[in-house]
């Protein structure tokens, strides 16, 4: 059965994980910069990157930008 005919209901629950999954991650990037402390201006820096990048600037941080946490 398709929805609207267009869409079936499986593809369209595939596209809605798929576009929560584009979405979410940038985010819990966010939280996680927000709630760490980095050295310098690099708490700022990770934020632009994450805004502007979106899901690349996330995938970043989360490859790269983790390490440069302070650790408590």
């Amino acid at each position: 059965m398709t929805l609207l005919g267009i869409i079936a209901a499986q593809e369209l629950i595939v596209i809605l994980m798929v576009a929560a999954f584009i979405f979410l991650i940038p985010i819990i990037a966010l939280v996680d910069i927000v709630r760490s402390k980095f050295e310098g201006n690099m708490q700022l820096i990770w934020v632009i990157i994450v805004v502007c990048l979106n899901l690349l600037g996330a995938i970043l941080y989360f490859i790269v930008g983790r390490n440069q946490k302070i650790q408590q």
